[in-house]
């Protein structure tokens, strides 16, 4: 049997990760071909030769079209879902999403930031596909509202929106699934400034958290993420 096509997996910085995501997607059978525009990759003019999309976050924000890679992103985003591919954004990835499908991404209104682990809550709509509750790891400052043709799927205390689905194909989730207990070393200690703002968790609860946590976003992950691809 042969194995499927590659997922096409955009990141936004030299140093980022498919992390616990990309793990999965190789436990279910599926490379990884990972472009950086932001570093000058390019994107495919068509995913004929990819299963599926994938576009993780970063620093940048969906609004900076003064960004030649966000714009192009953007551009290409729109690309996907006119083939009917199925996509997944994560954090900026959503947020992208979010923009391209008409919704706004702002800051919250109070200045607000989600870094560390936080709970979402599964909507009506959203129950088959995440728990009643769940805390997962957040890094943001912006966040999405739901475009008018999407669904939202779960929600949350600071930032409302959390996770939505546009047809059958294309999802979007500000939190970060993809997270390692390294990957959390590497981001706490690269930004610390970030962890004395409003609404983020001091260091050491991060690591904690993940220990108590991470093992249940695990499980969560892998039917997640075969829903996913197999639309």
């Amino acid at each position: 049997m042969s194995s499927p096509n590659p997922v096409l997996t955009v990141v936004h910085q030299e140093t980022s990760t498919p992390g616990l995501i990309g793990t999965k997607l190789s436990e279910l059978g599926y490379s990884i071909d990972l472009r950086c525009p932001a570093l000058g990759d390019s994107l495919p003019e068509h995913l004929d030769q990819h299963s599926a999309a994938l576009v993780f976050g970063g620093p940048m924000s969906a609004n900076d079209e003064t960004e030649p890679f966000i714009r192009k992103e953007l551009d290409w985003i729109s690309q996907v879902l006119t083939a009917g591919k199925p996509y997944l954004g994560v954090c900026l990835g959503a947020q992208m999403l979010a923009r391209v499908l008409g919704a706004t991404v702002d800051h919250h209104p109070k200045a607000h930031r989600e870094i560390g682990y936080h709970p979402i809550y599964a909507t009506a709509a959203g129950q088959d596909l995440f728990p009643p509750e769940l805390y997962v790891y957040q890094w943001h400052q912006e966040g999405f509202e739901i475009p008018a043709s999407a669904t939202l799927l779960a929600k949350g205390d600071a930032f409302p929106n959390q996770a939505f689905r546009y047809g059958s194909q294309a999802y979007g989730v500000q939190f970060h699934p993809e997270i390692t207990a390294d990957m959390i070393d590497f981001w706490t200690g690269k930004a610390p400034e970030q962890l004395v703002l409003a609404g983020a968790q001091p260091r050491d609860l991060h690591f904690k958290y993940h220990q108590q946590h991470g093992a249940a976003v695990e499980r969560w992950l892998e039917p997640f993420l075969q829903t996913w691809l197999s639309a």
